[in-house]
């Protein structure tokens, strides 16, 4: 890593301003699970001069949040239960939208990635004999997932800070990429490095010979959403630069916290908490709402405990499933404006064991939870569960839970080959949340694997390919200067404008309305109009903010940017009839009923099954100008398994090209 600088030219006469620049052959752009993986394996492959830039190794997804059971999902490593990276291959497959040459690596790389996290420290458990014990979780025929408890990508990260500062890999917190640095190269577009903003919101610019782009999900993009507080994403930056995306409409939401903002999955649901609607006060005219839509208690009280097993809201369990639940609770807030909380103090009205299903009563009989109340269950299933809130100032005992159906996972990002490198932007190789490898299903558990596998092939591909230095400094100085004046004359603006919190609001309102898990071509229209109009009048006339603020603004603009991608990909895809499918329905008068005790308005589209071999690209252009296209997917690859002739093709470097 070296230091320079570069002039830039001043208002005042016969002066210059110093942009202070950093040379390093690989950047890394954030400190998640996924970027510090990178970061640890390019050293580890023999390249040295790696610099990682992040707000702080604390405040990303991954060292901040968790569930009822985080999971990771991998290849099975117990019993008899036969597996294979084919095998697992497959499943991610089945799951619809995913291109094979991604499913199949990430299931190569599986073992690899988790023993690594294990000889880090990560205690995952296992029996007697040293098998890694595991349980099936969503969309697994197999017992491939396992667990450290809530905090288990946080224990990835503790992990992996660690080595880090064992490898003497350094380290600049108090950054925010607020664009990436791109250069032409023959017919090509190339990163080249990125400018930033630091604590003190002057610019800093940094030359590349690689960017790895580890931002995560754009946490940042909704109102309600189980996001970190403190985590936005970036791939807004990314877009802005031209970077290609894919299945951007392939989100995940679900029942969780706000307060503390925390999943509501596994044992909060199965051990059948009351549900309560208020008045906007949040005492007011205090209901058990759900009973309305089921025919007897017992039936309500089955589909609740459920919700634990099929968390994600799902439309395919919707009409007759547990994902009615996540409708009943959107209703009441979103359309009725009330709020909803669970209580674990009491049993919901009409509650009692026998009356509970099959599956449901033999879960909590096996797990010796049939206490008398909730909480008292809870304690009994999933102690730690209840400390987890009063850790964080909620205590179970004496108070509510507020909920809401909230954004938790985007299964699309940006597009990148099966060496996690941008399709169409070389040398950036974006990692983690930001990569959109999912298709429209996923198992539980899976983004965690993905994140890693995806360390090593980026890591492995930089060291094979791109370990020389290849960069014309001089085409990299005039991409940072123009960078850098471009940065600066929009900070100017943003000395008046509305406040970058109201223009975060707007934007976070617009997306939970128009483009989470309930949506409607009608009101896709109307948001996208809306949403262009935000980003011309953001361009133009900046949002006002003062010092260390300066950098919320920055992050607001390329949320913004987002956000307009974002619902114009999901026009698209409810243009073209794809229909209800993942994790979002599309109302439709001429389709399924939801419930018949929901009003007509909640009928909703069927999927097309066509498009579960299409995976959406999307691309766009500061302007604002979006296009997207269904291409068909990559197939799962049927590869040479002959030994001789597949080592030949490692010694050459053939299987990089």
């Amino acid at each position: 890593m070296t230091h320079a600088s570069l002039t830039l030219p001043s208002a005042r006469k016969g002066r210059g301003r110093a942009l202070p620049l950093v040379r390093v052959h690989t950047l890394v752009i954030g400190s998640g699970a996924a970027g510090l993986n990178v970061a640890v394996q390019l050293c580890r492959q023999g390249v040295e001069d790696i610099l990682i830039l992040t707000e702080g190794l604390d405040k990303g997804t991954s060292i901040n949040t968790g569930s009822d059971k985080q999971t990771y999902y991998k290849l099975a490593m117990c019993g008899d239960d036969a597996d294979s990276p084919q095998a697992m291959a497959e499943t991610y497959f089945s799951g619809g939208g995913m291109h094979g040459d991604l499913a199949l690596a990430e299931a190569s790389l599986s073992a690899r990635a988790f023993l690594h996290l294990v000889t880090l420290g990560v205690p995952f458990p296992t029996d007697a004999y040293g098998q890694f014990v595991g349980y099936k979780t969503d969309h697994d025929p197999r017992q491939r997932a396992t667990s450290i408890g809530p905090y288990t990508s946080q224990a990835m990260c503790r992990a992996l800070i660690r080595e880090v500062g064992r490898l003497g890999i350094p380290v600049r917190e108090g950054r925010s990429a607020i664009a990436l640095l791109v250069v032409d190269e023959g017919e090509a577009r190339r990163a080249a490095g990125a400018l930033a903003l630091n604590t003190r919101g002057q610019l800093e610019a940094y030359e590349a010979e690689n960017v790895v782009y580890a931002t995560g999900g754009p946490g940042g993009l909704y109102r309600t959403s189980v996001y970190p507080e403190g985590h936005s994403g970036g791939i807004g930056v990314a877009l802005l630069a031209g970077a290609r995306a894919q299945n951007l409409p392939e989100s995940q939401y679900g029942l969780a916290s706000i307060g503390f903002r925390w999943n509501v999955s596994g044992t909060y649901m199965q051990v059948v908490p009351r549900f309560i609607s208020t008045a906007a006060d949040g005492k007011g005219d205090p209901r058990e709402f759900l009973g309305d839509y089921f025919a007897t208690p017992g039936e309500m009280h089955s589909m609740v405990f459920l919700k634990g097993y099929q968390w994600p809201f799902d439309s395919r369990k919707v009409a007759g499933g547990s994902s009615l639940i996540d409708i009943l609770v959107y209703v009441e807030t979103e359309m009725k404006g009330r709020r909803v909380f669970l209580d674990y103090r009491e049993n919901p009205t009409g509650f009692a064991f026998e009356a509970l299903s099959q599956e449901a009563l033999a879960y909590l009989t096996k797990s010796r939870a049939l206490q008398e109340t909730p909480l008292a269950r809870l304690r009994a299933m999933n102690p730690a569960a209840i400390e987890l809130y009063r850790a964080h100032g909620i205590d179970l005992a004496r108070q509510p839970l507020e909920i809401a159906v909230c954004a938790q996972h985007n299964n699309g990002g940006l597009a990148a080959n099966h060496w996690w490198e941008s399709v169409n932007l070389r040398h950036l190789f974006p990692v983690g949340e930001v990569n959109g490898s999912h298709g429209i299903y996923r198992p539980g558990g899976s983004a965690l694997n993905s994140g890693q596998v995806g360390g090593f092939r980026a890591a492995e591909f930089i060291a094979r390919r791109y370990g020389e230095r290849t960069l014309d400094r001089t085409r990299v100085a005039r991409a940072a200067k123009a960078a850098a004046r471009d940065a600066m004359g929009w900070s100017a603006k943003c000395r008046a404008g509305r406040s970058w919190r109201k223009e975060r609001e707007e934007l976070q309102a617009r997306m939970t309305r128009a483009g989470a898990h309930i949506r409607s071509l009608r009101a896709l229209d109307a948001a996208v109009v809306e949403a262009r109009a935000q980003w011309q009048r953001l361009e133009s006339q900046g949002c006002r903010a003062t010092g260390p603020e300066l950098r919320e603004a920055w992050n607001t603009r390329q949320l913004c940017f987002a956000h307009l991608v974002y619902l114009e990909a999901i026009r698209f895809a409810v243009q073209s009839g794809a229909g209800s499918r993942g994790s979002s329905v599309v109302l439709d008068p001429g389709g399924t009923r939801a419930h018949d005790r929901l009003g007509p308005e909640w009928t909703f589209a069927p999927p097309d099954r066509d498009f579960q071999e299409k995976v959406l690209e999307t691309a766009a252009a500061p302007d604002g100008t979006v296009e997207s296209a269904w291409v068909s997917r990559r197939p799962l690859p049927k590869t040479d398994a002959w030994f001789e002739t597949a080592w030949a093709a490692y010694r050459d470097g053939a299987i990089y090209r």
